[in-house]
């Protein structure tokens, strides 16, 4: 074609020349230490249990628990996050292995900050729903309804149990009213002010946390939508926000990551804290399922989407390739 003067005169395709230029003109970097490992143990086995929803996610023994904790770290993983799944048999109306020091959970707490130290940061799932008989992430009062107050004294137990137990860091996922204000003081009454708080502050109500209730073995029926945010809502997730920093949360957590980008862009440019997104075990499962029937690239994949979870503002994610993309990092 003929050329009039210096058209086109600006040339955005010059940056994308060859890898290495894209390498170099690239705005969003992945970390290793952005990402942390979120890891599910379950009492009573003797060998890890892969999950038939997550393809190459287990319900780890004690032991092989260990073992991840430490290939994270190895990997340059900044922390994990444990999730307890109790016998069958010890789940009750109330909770009561997430408040007794040899619940699976602290007995997993104990087992991992003595073998990693201070090295890789312990997190600890601070919510009932693993634990109680009805599946609900709190106490339910005489209409079968979630008891929001009843329920933060329970919380605040947890918490004190889990920071005896040598957790770093607690995350509250109940979405209960006042909950990280209850958690802090209980903490503090007990000598852990050094325990951090990372408040679940927008967790929806999503679809995507299916294949999550396989490996945690959720006894739920019916749903959590009275506590968990609706996912037409937007506004509502600031306001979540707001009360939570109020409270004293150190850190802040948006959970689903991948289908609330937009929500997790408008916290991280709200905040001057830390924050997190949660890319759930449905956003895990998608990518698996359609990379095993070859419909998309596997690895191109999981890096696109967390990029676009640390571009949307996330400056920590919680994803169960953690380890497998710190190395490949």
């Amino acid at each position: 074609m003929t050329k009039y003067g210096s058209f086109p005169g600006a040339r955005p395709r010059r940056l994308r020349t060859t890898p290495a230029m894209r390498r170099m003109v690239a705005e969003t970097r992945l970390h290793p230490a952005d990402l942390i490992l979120p890891a599910f143990v379950r009492e009573g086995i003797s060998s890890p249990v892969e999950i038939g929803a997550m393809p190459g996610v287990f319900q780890h023994t004690r032991d092989s628990l260990k073992k991840a904790a430490v290939e994270a770290m190895e990997a340059g993983v900044s922390g994990i996050m444990l999730f307890g799944v109790p016998e069958e048999s010890k789940k009750d109306a109330l909770g009561t292995p997430g408040t007794d020091p040899d619940g699976i959970l602290q007995v997993a707490l104990r087992d991992v900050r003595a073998e990693v130290g201070d090295d890789l940061i312990v997190m600890s799932d601070l919510c009932l729903d693993e634990t109680t008989d009805h599946g609900h992430c709190g106490v339910l009062d005489d209409k079968g309804r979630v008891d929001n107050d009843a329920t933060l004294e329970r919380y605040a137990e947890m918490a004190q149990v889990q920071a005896d137990a040598g957790a770093h860091v607690v995350g509250p996922s109940g979405m209960m009213d006042g909950q990280i204000g209850v958690i802090r003081d209980a903490l503090d009454q007990v000598g852990h002010e050094d325990v951090s708080i990372l408040a679940y502050a927008v967790k929806y109500s999503s679809a995507f946390f299916g294949p999550f209730r396989e490996a945690v073995g959720s006894s739920l029926k019916g749903d959590r939508k009275t506590y968990q945010q609706d996912a037409a809502n937007s506004r509502e997730s600031l306001r979540e926000l707001a009360l939570d920093l109020e409270e004293g949360a150190d850190m802040v957590m948006v959970k689903p990551a991948g289908p609330y980008l937009d929500i997790l862009a408008k916290v991280a440019d709200a905040v001057e804290v830390p924050v997190a997104a949660y890319q759930i075990s449905g956003e895990y499962s998608m990518i698996e399922a359609a990379a095993q029937r070859g419909w998309i690239d596997r690895d191109a994949a999981i890096m696109e989407s967390l990029t676009g979870i640390k571009r949307a503002g996330a400056n920590m994610i919680l994803t169960y390739w953690a380890t497998e993309v710190a190395r490949r990092l």
